[in-house]
């Protein structure tokens, strides 16, 4: 009886199929034709430029997001209010390193420091000590008290999904202050989380545990961090440091949320976004500039194509993603508040190169479902549908109400290159390749609204 059943619903799968294929199809050419996102990020990026939550550019940008998606023809815009933190980095941070055996030799390194830390009124003068992982923080912490501590764990090359290295290293940047600051340590240098060839220090944020004092912290630039490591072996060597970061009182910023109105199942939310805010050293073209841009196109593209979804799409520029998710965790309690139903949600935070697929957090059999769409994604470059993904600011919606989510994974071998660093620039993005991404997550948006989960 179940093979006949099969039998019977062959065509109908077929036909749905090919009806899919075609419209992607028309997707894939309105972007790739008439795609405004390459232009978006230019005005994004040279306009306004790093949009750290709390700073006037983010307002803004705030301003900009509204007044673009209400060009592309949303139903309806909206400004969604959360209360982020206010950090800001100062000007004149430097560290130099001597050896105490010799005044003549010093270098400068080159530093930046991690977002939220704490600067010093004094300059820091103090030994540094070389500390390669947390369980040798541990064999040394009777050496550590009044010296300033280097973090020198290296990305492992050997991970093909470069998320993993970042994975493995980013508790360094994250918590490696406070750890260090529990045996004593004055302030911590933390090795870049990149594999990059140049010398630019990568930035990111760091969480303080309020049992410890809130030691200064800062990143290396890599050819630095590899100079530091080789030459303490030989001598007595100390880092003068001083940064000037500073948190300012909460201060309020805006979630930028456009809609489509669904036709038949308006009270069904499903949402795309990427965050608006990026860190201050550079332009925040990848980071996340291309996810902004992305999901922008996607409205512009289904508007030109009079596409009406069965479902309400959220178009949504989160705020604060970088520095505390106050925007992700602010559009997920609304949610909540107003008793909304959440059915999928989709994010792009991972840069605008080429696209490989998406990873999905969802039980078992709605991800099998999923896994038959790959023959109508992969003529655009989707090469793998697959469990493990999300994103900071869904990854509240999956939490509070198990909705499934799914981050889209482009091509990860040049992101940290240019990731929390100066060289996140408009120059540093590829026109076909952000607008490819584009298409690929307008089709899967399009697949999950005609066919549920």
């Amino acid at each position: 009886m179940k093979k006949i059943l099969l039998l019977l619903l062959l065509p109908i799968v077929a036909n749905s199929q090919q009806t899919d294929s075609l419209f992607i199809k028309k997707i894939a050419d309105e972007i790739l034709t008439n795609g405004k996102a390459y232009d978006l990020l230019y005005h994004l990026t040279k306009k306004i430029g790093g949009r750290l939550a709390g700073s006037p550019q983010y307002n803004k940008a705030v301003n900009w997001g509204f007044n673009t998606m209400q060009q592309m023809g949303a139903d309806k815009v909206f400004l969604q209010e959360c209360i982020v933190p206010h950090w800001v980095r100062g000007v004149g941070d430097f560290a130099t390193l001597q050896n105490t055996n010799s005044s003549s030799v010093k270098k400068q390194l080159n530093i930046t420091a991690i977002g939220n830390s704490l600067g010093n009124t004094k300059i820091i003068k103090a030994p540094i000590i070389l500390i390669h992982n947390f369980q040798e923080l541990e064999n040394k912490k009777e050496e550590v008290k009044g010296k300033i501590v280097f973090y020198n764990a290296a990305f492992n090359p050997t991970n093909i999904r470069t998320f993993k290295s970042y994975g493995e290293t980013a508790s360094y940047r994250v918590n490696g202050a406070s750890r260090a600051a529990k045996y004593g340590a004055v302030a911590v240098i933390v090795r870049s989380l990149t594999e990059a060839t140049d010398n630019h220090p990568h930035t990111g944020t760091l969480r303080y545990n309020d049992s410890f004092p809130k030691i200064p912290a800062v990143c290396v630039g890599l050819k630095d961090a590899d100079y530091i490591a080789q030459n303490i072996k030989k001598g007595n060597w100390q880092v003068a440091l001083k940064t000037n970061g500073k948190l300012l009182p909460d201060t309020i910023n805006h979630n930028v949320i456009a809609e489509l109105k669904g036709t038949e199942f308006p009270n069904e939310y499903i949402t795309i976004g990427g965050h608006l805010d990026s860190w201050d050293v550079s332009e925040g073209a990848h980071d996340d500039g291309a996810g902004v841009v992305q999901t922008i196109e996607i409205l512009r593209a289904f508007k030109a194509l009079g596409y009406q979804p069965k479902h309400t799409i959220r178009f949504v520029l989160f705020a604060n993603e970088e520095n505390g998710t106050k925007g992700g965790l602010k559009y997920a309690e609304k949610a909540k508040e107003n008793k909304e139903q959440h059915i999928f949600a989709l994010e792009s935070d991972a840069g605008g190169f080429t696209p490989r697929g998406f990873l999905f957090t969802m039980d078992k059999e709605k991800l099998a479902k999923v896994k038959l769409w790959l023959p109508l994604l992969k003529p655009y470059g989707t090469e793998a549908l697959d469990a493990g993904g999300g994103g900071a600011d869904i990854g509240p919606l999956n939490k509070t109400f198990n909705t499934p989510i799914a981050g889209f994974m482009p091509d990860t071998q040049r992101y940290f290159d240019v990731h929390h660093s100066v060289n996140d620039i408009f120059e540093n993005v590829n026109k076909r390749e952000l607008l490819l991404g584009a298409v690929n997550m307008a089709a899967l948006i399009y697949l999950i609204d005609q066919h549920s989960l």
